[in-house]
């Protein structure tokens, strides 16, 4: 995982901590890059001889000032400075880059499709992008910015996975909680669907193994992908064994296998018609990946199965795969649905629109600008010489 710019970074910073945490070792090795100096010292997992900082001789470490133009000319210049953290990366043990990247401000939005142009050229491995559109609030620059960096990011990468800001900040917040719980729902929802291949020692093995084929096939194809999650608690009870609304009270112990196919369908449906990191229609996606994850008593291949089937019906497509990924004591079971190849999406349309009514309006703004200063510095038409 690579960050480029300082919510690249920030994300990536979270995955470790995440990795950490839940000991799902999904993270092989991590990088984040800036143009910005307080960024980097700000990051709290990236191991400090990670962190690169790019453009001191332009920007002497201030950042670029949402200029992803002079973003992307920076990265082009000190790619080997990026690729000299990458080189002490173990590639041969990695199954895919995923370069993440803010694509409102100016270094990740400029930068980060420059990296993954570079990655493509060198690597044989998939080269994904994650890509955190900024809030329509944020103003007209930064969504001029994503715009920009939206279309050229999906044409360099292998697969675009989108998380969409827009959809997921609540009124009143503030922006620093705002973001921090933004970062934590997108680690949860790619957390676990990264760590679905991801077998430790004396781990359960799923009862329909989801490993990173399944998911690079799912990706495979390029175009825009977005998630869909949906997790339901599982409570401990006194008596140390596990009781749930998944479970039907009657039966004691015994869980109820009906019951529990049930439960798993509609949380599929809950996952794939509820809040996506990317808001779309999910008829049309080319392809689609369903995992279940939890205490492998709540996971059944009936409910997985049915599940399954019914996404195929809802997106018509015939590439709809599915499997399960143990958990133990994980206090809930979640459903993730990657669907890849969307199209049918509102907010990338909007956001293309009020970008060009966004440069289109810079441009004016400049024109007049410059005639402005021309009457400002002007005086009745009799001009004083200038000094040189």
């Amino acid at each position: 995982m690579i960050g480029f710019g300082q919510a690249g970074g920030k994300v990536v910073d979270k995955f470790l901590e995440y990795d950490k945490r839940t000991g799902s070792e999904i993270v092989r090795a991590a990088a984040a890059v800036n143009t910005a100096k307080a960024d980097l010292m700000g990051l709290e997992h990236v191991p400090e001889s990670q962190r690169v900082l790019i453009g001191q001789s332009r920007v002497k470490g201030h950042g670029v000032g949402a200029d992803n133009e002079l973003g992307a000319e920076i990265a082009e210049e000190d790619i080997d400075e990026v690729q000299g953290a990458i080189d002490s990366i173990p590639v041969h043990e990695v199954d895919a880059f995923l370069v993440v990247a803010g694509l409102g401000g100016g270094t990740g939005s400029g930068g980060a499709p420059v990296l993954a142009k570079h990655l493509k050229r060198i690597y044989t491995e998939p080269v994904y992008g994650l890509g955190v559109l900024p809030g329509s609030d944020e103003g007209g620059i930064y969504t001029l910015n994503a715009a920009r960096s939206f279309q050229t990011f999906v044409r360099e990468v292998d697969n675009l996975m989108v998380f969409d800001n827009d959809a997921w900040r609540k009124t009143g917040e503030s922006v620093q909680g705002g973001y921090e719980e933004i970062n934590e729902e997108i680690v949860r929802r790619f957390g676990i669907l990264f760590g679905a291949g991801e077998v430790q020692q004396g781990q359960e093995i799923a009862e329909s193994v989801v490993d990173s084929s399944e998911i690079i096939n799912t990706l495979s194809g390029g175009g825009v992908s977005t998630v869909g999650y949906a997790e339901e608690e599982v409570e401990e009870r006194s008596s140390g064994g596990l009781l749930s609304r998944l479970r039907n009270d009657d039966d004691g112990d015994e869980l109820d296998s009906a019951h529990t196919t049930n439960r798993i369908t509609s949380l599929v449906r809950k996952a794939a018609l509820g809040r996506l990191t990317l808001p779309c229609e999910i008829e049309g996606a080319e392809r689609a990946l369903l995992v279940l994850a939890g205490p492998p008593e709540y996971l059944n291949r009936k409910g997985i199965e049915r599940g399954r089937k019914w996404l195929e019906e809802q997106t018509g497509s015939m590439e709809v795969r599915g499997g399960d990924y143990p958990y133990r004591g994980a206090g809930f079971v979640a459903t993730v649905i990657l669907l890849a190849g969307v199209t049918n999406v509102p907010r990338i349309k909007e956001l293309q629109e009020v970008a060009i009514e966004a440069q289109d309006n810079l441009d004016e703004i400049r024109e007049e600008s410059d005639e402005n200063l021309d009457d400002l510095v002007s005086d009745d038409g009799d001009e004083l010489e200038s000094l040189f």
